[in-house]
């Protein structure tokens, strides 16, 4: 567990929990799940002291259940944020390698699947205390952690963002970033979907790899409905952050005013995300359908030359067979020219036939 001071011009890691809370800025406590659990008991007794009551036992258990979808939930002396990120980010190459075989390509369709799995990273939020609670890799309050120490020290220069005023403004920031990675994820889905479609609509290729297109249509599917949780959690902040009692000065409803912005960004990219992985559903199950057209029409046209063929060998099957009878009193049957005159009336017959339908075109590859 790490505990962290963020302040106006400075952040600070702190050796352990403070037994009081500092007199300017505010804490931020990032922890995995097993940390968090760990700590709960001396967690619950600083926030009895320091806020007044500690976490309610049903907000303990969402913070540490890993299936719990994105949820918000608030009571008077806090508000609660569950909001599910992505368990592995997606890879940092977005174009394909030149030359780079379609095997391969599916390939990287398979492994891009993977990265649609997700877990939640929960969110306590206090006056001048913030609570995050990680998967065990903890990257989001590493990252941040990182990132706000460059800012602190100043190295950004003047033009870099500043430092988050209050934990609601921290807790918004991480929001963003995790659906920051949604978006570069649907990237890499929409080039990967793209070669499964090209292969789907390819007539020389033999598409069997029904499994991978099953699997992106159940990540698709997943895909949506997290980012429709996370829409309807925000949404709820969003609500919540309206009925906050109105800010005694100026500075402070400036501050209220920059957190309804970041809250709406931040929805406005879930809307983004959703709006985008809905194309590709939409997209996907588009290909599929006009893969089995395609097949449908060869499978027509074959047949429809295989037709033509038995139409044109049946009369010649029908002399053949009028010659083949076990009978002596037929014409032709002993005269030496009788053999060459059932020849050419055999080609002439089929000869006729080939002409007239592929007048007709019924042995092309195009319908009529």
């Amino acid at each position: 567990m790490r505990v962290f001071q963020v302040g106006a011009d400075r952040f600070t890691e702190l050796p352990g929990l403070p037994p009081q809370k500092p007199a300017s800025g505010f804490l931020w406590i990032g922890a995995t799940r097993a940390q968090f659990e760990a700590k709960l008991s001396e967690l619950q007794a600083l926030l009895q002291t320091w806020e007044g009551g500690p976490l309610v036992d049903l907000h303990v258990s969402d913070l540490l259940n890993t299936q719990l979808p994105s949820d918000y939930d608030y009571t008077s002396w806090y508000d609660l944020l569950v909001f599910r990120r992505l368990l592995a980010g997606p890879s940092g190459d977005q174009s394909a390698p030149a030359g780079q075989s379609t095997k391969a390509m599916l390939a990287d369709a398979r492994e891009t699947l993977t990265s649609v799995e997700t877990s939640p990273v929960g969110f306590a939020l206090f006056d001048a205390l913030l609570i995050t609670v990680h998967p065990a890799d903890c990257a989001v309050r590493d990252f941040f952690s990182q990132r706000l120490a460059v800012m602190a020290s100043g190295s950004e220069g003047r033009s870099a963002t500043r430092m988050p005023a209050n934990p609601a403004d921290l807790m918004l920031r991480m929001v963003n970033h995790m659906v920051d990675g949604y978006l570069d994820l649907r990237r890499q889905l929409t080039r990967q979907l793209g070669t499964v479609q090209r292969e789907l609509l390819n007539p020389h290729s033999r598409f069997h790899d029904w499994p991978l297109l099953l699997d992106a249509r159940n990540a698709l599917h997943q895909l949506e409905d997290t980012c429709e949780d996370q829409r309807a959690a925000i949404q709820e902040w969003i609500d919540a952050l309206d009925e906050w009692p109105d800010a005694a000065d100026a500075h402070a409803r400036r501050e209220r005013e920059l957190l309804r912005v970041r809250s709406r960004d931040v929805q406005e990219h879930i809307e983004r995300v959703l709006t985008h992985v809905r194309r590709l559903e939409q997209s996907a199950e588009n290909a599929v359908q006009m893969h089995f057209s395609a097949l449908s029409h060869r499978t027509n046209a074959i047949m429809r030359t295989l037709t033509v063929l038995t139409a044109i060998f049946l009369p010649l099957n029908l002399i053949t067979g009028f010659f083949g009878m076990n009978f002596d009193a037929m014409p032709l049957i002993h005269d030496k020219t009788g053999i060459w005159v059932t020849l050419g009336l055999m080609a002439l017959v089929g000869l006729g036939l080939g002409g007239f339908f592929w007048r007709k075109r019924y042995l092309g590859t195009h319908g009529r």
